[in-house]
């Protein structure tokens, strides 16, 4: 193998690390981008590795992971996902780190200020595993391409924030290995770095959106932070002064929706729930609660929007489910149909349309798309082998076959596809891969697709597409219409995604008007990162081979996956919350909607935790954002008699509406890129905005003072109770029925229910207000833990009872621990590593509800599940368990 490096170039580092890591075979060339490169597709300054074979590498992160891969290391979703964050959010935030030090002459912080949310997120991921490294406790190719992408901007360590323990750890590890050290003093020097400075001249200054890194916790945002320039706050100002003549005129379509020339037209779609499943949680937040909320935010902006969605209702797993209750597989759809229509009803899932597959417009549209793919070619005919049950003489359903997977070795992969790594068991589907890569290529650089999204697709059809069965020996499905195959219906995931169209013609005649309307009509797909290779390669190899100008997806939102408590939902074992049991805990739905949607999984896997939803019901909704627009309420109420009164803006005033506008901005910028969760930070800093102006201005005294202080106490309630409104329409995608509790409490006129990018007084002196009064409760500590124990099933944690004579649950997802009177066996490595791990992570959570001032009892709590974990730690290492005792006691 020879590998091509230019001396100088920042990408040329992380690749001779991996090379030197991996002991890679390679035969080194340098040169510079002035050097004809092995391929015209290779850009300047990029790597290049040609292989014995004549095949040449230029992905610096290809060639990075081909070395790994050579010298044994097996890929890991974990460790896809940091290449794939490395790509795409961290490269162009180094990128603009170089050109601030290399060409505007910038030092320490103020050079590394575009790596800020960059840095946060590595320091946050090391620190909350509790690991060494990215992906555990040994160096991966992740390491390396991370650190390789760092280190030309971080290698003096001046940009290094002190409060950043966990990164300057790693950072200081990896700088020190050999092969890191030796790639640095081969690569970064002088006479490279000059040449790559004088390229750097000549190309544009890089320019960065302003995001907020994906976690779990809210950050301030950089924007919150910055000084404002003067040109900002008049233009806040000025605007404000317009008032509702600001804002857009509110447009509602035609029933039925129907795209319109001249309009954006947003279809949107959430994967089809299977109709013999309630929806759990995960399930709810993946697909259509993050479609509903994406779907409000377009007809707020007068897009014109059509969401749809159903159940899906063919297959085996329907005839078994029938089997197992005594109804035909029809009576079952209808069941369950109902009971998924009724927990979507209760969460106000706004859908355009919600209906089911078993429909004369499924088997017509799914017939016809057959027949056009067997006149084109891209069907053939072949047998399949299938286990099939002897007793009770029917083909197995792929989902109830458990087994090995093939791949990974997981021991419990299901028939069709392993939960662990991914990969269907059972082939691909048909032979499209030209057109289906180049419309890949097209989609990914105009559409906005999830970074698993991307990483999953690339991993299908990394290898080629192969033939996949669309066929099934079952009777409850859309028949085939083929002689020969006349006694078999269509499977599923050739069938199923079909039903979106199916949905559509359901609810308007005029369906072709979105599904074969690519020019006019932008789609939106929302799912669950497991749903990901039908959307993005089945349905659409199906659609490209059908030839019929189908609307192919744009957009391909995919989530991670949300756990319960660090473990798995499981209706079976009683272990979770599911869609038709949340209504009967009586906690709001719009509560249940904003934390799923605060702990929505956008680039990692999360977990729902009951004492987290208290703290965040208790401190983000009751005593930030409700506290807020309560009080500015009541303000207009107590002291004005309801009515606004009249407003002299001062200096502070107008920038705070300058900021306020900033906060708005960037609310749309995440929401546009479907950044779902960390839009909901702007309307949360809008309102911690709002409790420091009233607290910092007290109103509440001013009223008693003078003629100015009264006047100031007017001003501030004024602008008060129109960041108020504002927040009712911010908050309308998120918390639709609060929404509208504020817009009547207030008495918002209609036609300042939309969204626009400037922040106008839409209330102003003289509006009337109506009654106001609170808009959370306050959830109780033994409510909580009582709703632990109820769907807790029988997980550990579940089966301890609140007592001095027993020790407190162990913390979420930690081990279970040994039964009484059974110490952990002593010795062994992987308790010891599994209990290390719980130590790191419940010490993280602890130091989060201190930094957060949870309640004390709440912390309490949580410091004794962490002292319990150290106990077993200490007896799983064979040590004496000497737990340090709480303050206030003395250790005799």
């Amino acid at each position: 193998m020879r590998l091509r490096l230019a001396a100088g170039g920042p990408a040329a580092l992380k690749v001779l690390a991996a090379a030197q890591a991996a002991a890679a075979p390679v035969r080194l060339s340098w040169g510079g981008p002035a050097e004809q490169p092995p391929s015209p597709l290779c850009p300047p300054w990029a790597p290049a590795l040609e292989l014995d074979s004549g095949t040449v590498l230029f992905s610096p992160n290809a060639i990075c992971q081909y070395f790994f891969l050579a010298s044994g290391e097996e890929p890991t979703d974990l460790t896809n996902q940091w290449l794939e964050w490395e790509a795409t959010e961290l490269q162009p935030a180094v990128r603009a780190a170089l050109y601030a030090q290399l060409v505007q002459g910038k030092r320490g912080a103020e050079a590394v200020a575009a790596l800020g949310t960059s840095l946060a997120y590595v320091d946050r991921t090391l620190s909350g595993r509790g690991a060494a490294f990215l992906t555990g406790d040994a160096k991966s190719v992740a390491d390396v391409v991370v650190w390789g992408a760092l280190f030309p901007v971080l290698r003096d360590e001046s940009g290094l924030p002190d409060e950043l323990k966990a990164l300057r750890t790693w950072f200081q590890s990896m700088s020190l290995s050999e092969a890191c050290r030796k790639a640095a003093d081969s690569v970064l020097v002088p006479e490279g770095l000059l040449e790559f400075k004088s390229y750097l001249q000549k190309q544009p200054p890089p320019c960065l959106a302003v995001e907020r890194p994906t976690s779990n916790e809210p950050e301030e945002e950089e924007a919150s932070e910055r000084a404002l320039t003067e040109e900002e706050i008049a233009a806040a100002a000025a605007a404000w002064a317009r008032g509702a003549a600001a804002l857009p005129e509110p447009w509602q379509p035609q029933k039925p929706v129907l795209p319109v020339e001249g309009r954006r037209n947003v279809l949107i779609t959430s994967a089809l729930p299977y109709v013999n499943n309630v929806p759990h949680l995960g399930n709810i937040i993946g697909c259509v609660l993050s479609a509903d909320t994406f779907a409000r935010y377009c007809r707020l902006r007068n897009w014109n929007t059509l969401y749809v969605c159903g159940t899906d209702e063919y297959g085996t797993a329907t005839e078994t489910k029938a089997v197992e209750e005594g109804l035909t597989p029809q009576e079952i759809c209808d069941k369950y149909n109902a009971i998924h229509a009724d927990i979507y009803r209760w969460f106000d899932i706004s859908f355009d349309y919600f209906g089911r597959t078993t429909t004369p417009q499924q088997t017509a549209i799914a017939q016809d798309i057959f027949q056009r793919l067997l006149a084109r070619g891209f069907l053939l005919q072949d047998t399949v082998e299938q286990l099939r049950c002897e007793g009770c003489q029917r083909f197995l359903a792929d989902r109830f076959v458990e087994g090995i997977c093939p791949f990974c070795s997981y021991e419990e992969a299901r028939g069709d596809q392993c939960d662990k790594c991914g990969k269907l068991i059972n082939a691909v589907e048909l032979k499209l891969e030209e057109r289906l890569e180049s419309w890949l290529e097209q989609s990914w650089s105009t559409g906005d697709w999830t970074a698993n999204a991307r990483y999953i697709t690339r991993s299908w059809i990394r290898d080629g597409l192969k033939p996949r069965c669309i066929t099934r020996d079952l009777k409850w499905g859309t028949p085939v219409p083929l002689d020969g195959f006349r006694d078999k219906v269509f499977y599923v995931w050739f069938d199923a995604p079909i039903g979106y169209l199916s949905i559509t013609a359901n609810y308007t005649d005029q369906w072709e008007r979105w599904w074969k309307n690519a020019q006019q009509v932008e789609l939106y797909n929302f799912m669950a990162k497991d749903n990901v290779p039908f959307h993005s390669v089945v349905f659409p190899c199906s659609l490209l081979g059908a030839d019929d100008n189908y609307t192919l997806v744009n957009h391909l939102i995919a989530t991670e996956y949300l756990n319960y408590e660090d473990g798995k939902f499981s209706k079976s074992r009683g272990v979770g919350v599911f869609g038709d049991m949340a209504k009967d805990t009586g906690i709001p739905a719009d509560v249940w909607r904003f934390y799923l949607l605060y702990l929505r999984p956008e680039g990692q896997d999360s977990a729902f935790s009951w004492g987290d939803l208290m703290l965040k019901n208790n401190s983000e909704l009751l005593n930030n954002l409700g506290n807020f627009i309560n009080r500015a309420g009541m303000f207009v109420c107590k002291f004005f008699g309801g009515t606004v009164p009249a407003m002299v803006l001062t200096a502070d005033d107008k920038r705070l509406l300058a900021r306020v506008t900033l906060e708005l901005r960037q609310y749309h910028q995440l929401l546009e890129k479907v950044r779902i969760r960390d839009a909901l930070r702007c309307i949360l800093t809008i309102s911690r905005h709002g409790n420091q102006y009233i607290q910092v201005n007290e109103p509440w005294k001013r009223i008693k003072g003078g003629e100015e202080d009264r006047q100031r106490a007017g001003t501030v309630t004024a602008v008060a109770v129109n960041m108020a409104s504002l927040l009712a329409v911010m908050a309308q995608p998120y918390m639709p029925g609060v929404s509208a509790a504020i817009q009547a409490q207030l008495r918002i006129p209609p036609g300042c229910f939309v969204l626009g990018h400037d922040f106008p007084c839409t209330l102003p002196a003289g509006h009337r207000v109506g009654t106001v009064s609170p808009l959370f409760q306050r959830l109780e500590q033994d409510q909580v833990e009582a709703l632990r124990k109820r769907f807790g099933g029988g997980q550990p944690e579940d089966l301890a009872v609140a007592s001095q004579a027993k020790p407190p649950p162990p913390a979420s997802g930690a081990p279970p621990a040994p039964a009484s009177g059974t110490p952990p066996a002593p010795g062994d490595p992987q308790l010891i590593q599994e209990l290390m791990e719980q130590v790191a992570k419940q010490g993280t959570h602890v130091r989060q509800l201190k930094a957060s001032k949870a309640e004390k009892v709440l912390v309490d709590a949580e410091v004794a599940k962490l002292l319990e974990l150290k106990k077993q730690l200490a007896l799983a290492e064979g040590k004496s368990p000497d737990v340090p005792v709480p303050k206030g006691k003395r250790k005799k």
